[in-house]
């Protein structure tokens, strides 16, 4: 076993702050690129009856003067959805009619409005319920294994949200209410590759011999987790991958999303969640040993 995740853990951290930093200073600087979820705002969906070109529709979008129109998305050979500013019932029927005019005849398909009172709440709900997964996650964790790997575990995923977060500021792609779900997925995600190798630290611990180093048992269970590990987020990066290319813009984020989340929680599990628990051990055992000293 020549390679040695444990001994290498600072180089781990700092190859991870090397990824969270410049987002935490995106997010500081430029914030995120919220979407009229969280904004409020106009979304119109409409179908064309002939194949349309986006170009054709971002025209007469523009023609319209609505200024911050806010993404035009084409899903499938059809169909549009148009995020804009909040638009009066005046402007949504002069936007509809224009787009029959100049770009196509057309079925109107949905005519939403968000209020800023709605994406308020749904922003206090987002948080609430990663709060929530977050807490949970901590009692399971802290019930099945010990408090320290919960707090590990915790370590990791904060580790995964600032990574994804980052991202998303870094390149000013919106953030819509499919991304709050991507998130959560990602948490989930992240847990339970994290548990796996926890699973395999308790059995080896059970099975220790006494002389064996704490961070020799816990690099023998991440090379005996190695390959699980490596196969399953292959797998899913697999089908990610497939998506984004083949899924149609509507889900391109969403996906994005899980594909840099479920990358970030796969190197999180194994230099970040088990060696941040081998430094809590080591320093409970050196606390110890002063202590005892005194």
């Amino acid at each position: 076993m020549s390679f040695h995740f444990v001994k290498l853990r600072k180089i781990w951290y700092i190859v991870s702050l090397a990824v969270i930093v410049p987002g935490l200073i995106s997010l500081m600087l430029q914030g995120l690129n919220l979407g009229i979820d969280f904004t409020g705002g106009s979304l119109v969906e409409v179908r064309f009856k002939e194949p349309t070109s986006i170009e054709q529709v971002r025209q007469v979008v523009t023609g319209q003067e609505l200024g911050s129109a806010k993404g035009i998305q084409k899903s499938g050979e059809t169909d549009f959805i148009i995020r804009t500013k909040e638009l009066t019932e005046e402007q949504s029927a002069s936007l509809i009619s224009s787009l029959r005019q100049d770009a196509g005849d057309l079925d109107l398909l949905r005519n939403d409005r968000v209020g800023p009172v709605i994406s308020g709440e749904l922003v206090r709900d987002a948080l609430l319920a990663l709060v929530i997964a977050a807490g949970l996650i901590l009692v399971y964790t802290s019930i099945r294994f010990e408090f320290k790997q919960g707090i590990a575990a915790i370590v990791a995923i904060i580790h995964d949200v600032l990574v994804v977060l980052g991202m998303f500021s870094l390149l000013q792609i919106e953030v819509n209410s499919a991304f709050v779900a991507a998130m959560l997925t990602i948490i989930g995600y992240s847990i339970n590759d994290t548990i796996i190798i926890f699973d395999r630290v308790r059995e080896n611990l059970r099975l220790a011999q006494r002389k064996e180093a704490i961070e020799e048992l816990v690099n023998r269970s991440l090379w005996q987790t190695l390959v699980r590990s490596i196969n399953t987020v292959l797998t899913v990066v697999f089908v990610l991958v497939a998506l984004f290319l083949l899924g149609g813009s509507t889900i391109q984020n969403f996906v994005l999303a899980m594909l840099i989340g479920v990358i970030s929680g796969a190197y999180s599990s194994i230099f970040v969640a088990s060696p941040v628990w081998v430094e809590m051990r080591l320093r409970e055992r050196k606390g110890g040993r002063q202590a005892a000293k005194a």
